[in-house]
C-alpha cells in the first residue's frame, strides 16, 4: 500500500520524505489556508520535495471552471493531479480531464456508488472519507471494503485513496482490506512509528551499552 501525507506543511513533508516511505501528498483548500501562503507557491515547493502524485484541489463548481483550473494547475508539474468533488459537474470535469490526459482525484466520496461513478468517468484516484463517516455513525471501512471488491471485480484501474484517517488503526485496516493508498495526517504517521515498548527497549539498550568496557 502506498503512503501519502495529507498536509500542505512543507516542513512536515520534508521530514516524512526523509524517512524514505513517502509516495505522494494530498492537499485541500483547508490545509492550504492553514499555511497562509500562496497556493501555487506551496504546490510548486511540494513537487520539488516529493517525486509522486500531488493532489491540488479545484474550487470551481462548474465543469468548465474546473477544467480551466486543471489546465493551469498541471502546468506546475506533471505529478499534479486535480482533486474534484464528486457531483454531476465534477463527473463531467473528470471525463473532460481524462480526454486531455489530466489525472484526477475524485474527493468528498462517502459511498461506494460515488466511487464507482467517479471511476467510470475516468478518475485516476477516488478518495472515500472514512473518518467523517465514522463520526456520522457509519462504518467508514465498509465503504473501502465494498469499493475494493467492486474495482477488483471489473479490473478498474482507478486507485483508492483512504482519506480522513483518524488513527493508526485506520491505516492497518486499509492495508488489510487492500486499498491502494492511504493518505495520512502528520500527527497520525508520527504515532505509527512509535511504541512504548520500543522506547523502553532503546533506553535499556543504551543503559546496557554504558556498562560495556570502553
Amino acid at each position: 500500500m502506498k503512503i501519502f501525507l495529507d498536509t500542505a506543511n512543507v516542513d512536515q513533508i520534508k521530514e516524512i520524505a526523509g524517512w524514505g516511505i513517502l509516495d505522494g501528498v494530498t492537499t485541500n483548500p483547508t490545509l492550504i489556508a492553514k499555511e497562509g501562503r500562496d497556493f501555487r507557491e506551496v504546490v510548486t515547493q511540494i513537487c520539488s520535495i516529493v517525486d509522486g502524485p500531488i493532489s491540488a484541489e479545484a474550487v470551481s463548481m462548474t465543469a468548465v471552471g474546473i477544467m480551466e483550473e486543471a489546465r493551469e494547475l498541471t502546468k506546475i508539474h506533471p505529478n499534479v493531479n486535480i482533486k474534484i468533488p464528486i457531483m454531476p459537474e465534477g463527473l463531467k470535469a473528470i471525463a473532460m480531464c481524462k480526454k486531455e490526459g489530466i489525472k484526477t482525484n475524485a474527493t468528498l466520496i462517502f459511498s461506494s456508488n460515488q466511487a464507482l461513478l467517479a471511476a467510470k468517468a475516468g478518475a485516476s484516484f477516488v478518495s472515500p472519507f472514512i473518518g467523517r463517516l465514522d463520526n456520522n455513525g457509519q462504518v467508514g471501512m465498509e465503504v473501502i471494503e465494498s469499493t475494493v471488491t467492486m474495482f477488483e471485480n471489473y479490473n478498474l484501474d482507478t486507485e483508492i485513496i483512504v482519506a480522513s484517517v483518524r488513527s493508526p488503526l485506520h491505516v492497518i485496516d486499509s492495508a488489510m482490506i487492500g486499498a491502494h493508498i492511504c493518505t495520512i495526517p502528520y500527527a497520525i504517521i508520527k504515532k505509527m512509528v512509535t511504541h512504548p515498548l520500543t522506547d523502553v527497549g532503546i533506553k535499556s539498550f543504551l543503559a546496557d551499552w554504558e556498562k560495556v568496557p570502553k
